[in-house]
């Protein structure tokens, strides 16, 4: 059972998370967006990037919520092709 609530207590964390990221990237004029891309990350940042790249499993959960919005906005800025 302890297990079971870490996970969904893990889960809830990258659910937030990603909330956050897609409200940033909603929120933001494109003029935003493109300087936040040239600062460096902050130090939550940097350990929500370790972690992402340590679990596979939560990497592609969070990608695969962000991914449509992100990739929307950044599409809509000319920040991708």
């Amino acid at each position: 059972m302890l297990i079971t609530g870490a996970c969904k207590a893990q889960g809830m964390l990258q659910d937030y998370a990603a909330d956050k990221v897609i409200a940033k990237f909603q929120a933001a004029s494109c003029e935003q967006l493109k300087a936040q891309k040239l600062q460096p990350p902050s130090e939550k940042e940097k350990a929500a990037i370790a972690f992402l790249k340590s679990d596979d499993q939560a990497r592609k959960l969070f990608i695969d919520k962000i991914a449509a919005p992100v990739l929307n906005k950044m599409f809509e800025c000319g920040m991708i092709p």
